[in-house]
């Protein structure tokens, strides 16, 4: 048995030989993580298998005997012939389906070694005798270990790029892999990805919808990254779709699901679902401008959610919070309220209680598993069965919740409710809660001193919630008074210059270029008032530096004069659109004007101007919106 690659563990590694069968699983169970080509697997239940079992897997008589020594021979050591394996068939899933309705499979023989046999599209090995590969986990002197990558036959080895990846790759990417995971043994806080769902229904409903809607990224109108938004909200619309079907396959339903998104956003969501045959409707406080390029038929409401008995649903299947913000921890409860049947899907994001942001109760936890942790002991509370799910987006808020079906009888709703009034006021008013008042009709009295709800008509459910406002604030110091940014500007630059000036050190041809300060001593610089108004900025004094780029350079929580003579370090993570010509003097130049010595570049090759008499108009267009197309490419 040729060995093809071997890698070693680093020394000292005390996770072996467990560490190992936990990576193993990983590469069975997950190989999308590895291999970005595939959405996933589908696995059988694994079972002990003889030789006798293995001769009729296999069906082929000669090959059942070349991978018979082929195995024992690669596991002498460790595997006794009359011993039997632990297998499994995994059947791969890829992104983009090339393969029809015959998908590949493989064979999965587990013992004090990994074998896989490749098999062809029906489940017969016969066909892939060259793709029959092994890896073991090899002792050496009880102190070295490695990972032994061998293959049955290298000459006949086939490969596509997708179910059958080559060998170098096995030996370049996967043994990698295996190692780091058997090193760091770790267990996620979360559950799998799709694991509420069939994972080759997914992929299948993914790439029609995503095929369906991916010119929405070519005519998106909004500020935010279209590729990201889109494809999101079609991941998100396919795990309800698939997920939707497959209710109404267990319950024996025909018609289609109704749904309510609560705090819609863009509306691309609604608007797909809607598309693809569900009613619904979407409402958010605040008017997206793509709301009037999707056409009638997508429902959407501008209009303030306060959680009260007028926000009830109760001829709505599914109430969806979709990065629902302050809404979150209400949803279950609205759900809860709106009907016995209603049920809910809820991604949560940032982190809020009923009446203002959560705090913090425990520190053993990442702060998203203690919210989601949170937002599972609200749906919990209201009644309803809750699983928890991890979707596949471009996010690192992933994990969302669903309350599909309720833990409790429809008798016991009085007894339910006053559970859930209970709670809700408990949450309120806990000590170190800051309640802010809304000014959108929230009644002080909505819950008596026992608990429940008084429960009028319109009556707000949480003394303290705030929705948003309904313009949107501007948070990144842009914003920000001139005077008052120039004038942070200055005593922050002129603090590093001083820290030079004189000594030579930090000097560069003889121009000084400061010393560097830590962000947290620059605003030991500032006064109190100036803190306070940067706290009320998304980032605070570190946005406002990295704003100010012209004059500073932010290196890893560090402050420092940017040297315009000095080439930007390439970063592969970052996209850099050339500068134009039109882009150019049409700022001072901040060194000629405060520097001691002025800008270290001469003005014609200076980007900014050296003086009023060097300043041009800016010539860049305005961004154009294309809402002139046809709607008819939203209506999809």
């Amino acid at each position: 048995m040729p060995k093809l690659f071997d890698i070693k563990f680093p020394g000292g590694c005390k996770s072996l030989p467990d560490g190992f069968w936990s990576a193993v699983d990983v590469w069975i169970k997950k190989p999308h993580v590895v291999n970005k080509r595939l959405c996933g697997v589908k696995e059988t239940d694994s079972k002990d298998v003889d030789q006798d079992d293995l001769r009729l897997l296999l069906h082929d008589p000669e090959l059942f005997t070349d991978a018979l020594l082929f195995m024992i021979t690669g596991a002498s050591a460790a595997h006794e012939a009359d011993k039997p394996w632990s297998s499994s068939v995994r059947t791969f899933i890829p992104k983009v389906n090339c393969y029809g309705t015959n998908l590949h499979k493989e064979i999965i023989l587990k013992g004090k070694s990994f074998s896989l046999l490749q098999t062809d599209a029906e489940g017969k090995a016969s066909l892939r005798k060259g793709n029959i590969y092994q890896i073991q986990l090899c002792n050496q002197d009880c102190e070295e270990w490695s990972l032994e990558l061998c293959a049955l036959s290298v000459d006949s080895w086939f490969s596509d790029g997708v179910a059958y990846p080559k060998l170098p790759w096995l030996s370049s990417d996967l043994l990698p892999k295996l190692v780091r995971w058997a090193t760091e043994c770790r267990s996620s806080e979360f559950r799998s990805t799709l694991s509420l769902l069939p994972v080759e229904k997914y992929s299948l409903m993914y790439q029609q919808l995503k095929d369906k809607y991916k010119a929405m990224v070519k005519v998106w109108p909004e500020v935010t990254d279209p590729e990201k938004f889109v494809y999101e909200d079609v991941a998100i619309a396919t795990y309800l779709l698939v997920l939707w079907a497959e209710e109404r396959a267990e319950k024996g339903l025909t018609a289609r699901q109704s749904f309510v998104d609560l705090g819609c956003g863009n509306g691309l969501l609604v608007h797909i679902l809607t598309n693809e045959g569900h009613p619904g409707r979407g409402i958010d406080v605040r008017r997206r401008k793509i709301w009037d390029m999707y056409g009638p038929q997508t429902l959407l409401e501008e209009k303030a959610i306060t959680p009260s008995e007028s926000f009830l649903f109760p001829g709505t299947d599914w109430l969806i919070g979709n990065h629902s913000d302050e809404l979150t921890p209400w949803i279950p409860v609205i759900a809860a309220r709106s009907s016995y049947s209603c049920r809910y899907f809820v991604l949560p994001c940032c982190f809020f209680d009923f009446c203002g942001k959560y705090q913090r109760r425990q520190c053993k936890k990442s702060q998203y598993k203690e919210y989601i942790d949170f937002i599972a002991e609200v749906s919990q509370v209201c009644g309803f069965n809750t699983d928890e799910d991890c979707l596949r987006i471009p996010s690192t808020k992933r994990v969302c919740l669903l309350g599909k079906s309720r833990n409790y009888q429809l008798s016991d709703e009085p007894e339910v409710e006053q559970q859930r009034a209970h709670y809700i006021h408990s949450r309120c008013t806990a000590p170190g809660v800051t309640v802010q008042r809304s000014d959108v009709s929230n009644d002080e009295d909505c819950c008596n001193g026992d608990g429940s709800c008084n429960g009028t008509p319109g009556s707000s459910w949480g003394a303290g919630f705030q929705p948003r406002d309904r313009v949107e604030a501007v948070r990144n110091c842009a914003a920000l008074p001139r005077d008052f940014v120039d004038g942070v500007v200055l005593r922050v630059a002129n603090a590093l210059l001083g820290m030079t000036a004189g000594d030579g050190e930090g000097s560069c041809r003889d121009w000084n270029q400061g010393g560097s300060l830590s962000v947290s001593e620059v605003a030991g610089l500032l006064g109190q008032e100036t803190l306070r108004l940067l706290k009320k900025e998304c980032g605070g004094l570190q946005t406002l530096l990295r704003n100010n780029h012209q004059v500073f350079r932010v290196e890893g929580g560090r402050v420092y004069i940017r040297d315009w003579r000095e080439k930007m370090p390439f970063r592969a993570d970052v996209k850099r659109k050339p500068v134009t010509p039109g882009a150019l003097k049409t700022r001072l130049c901040w060194f000629h004007a405060h520097h001691p010595q002025g800008c270290p570049l001469q003005a014609e090759s200076c980007a900014f101007a050296h003086g009023a008499h060097d300043l041009r108009p800016s010539t860049r267009p305005l961004k154009k919106i294309k809402n002139e197309l046809c709607t008819s490419l939203f209506e999809l």
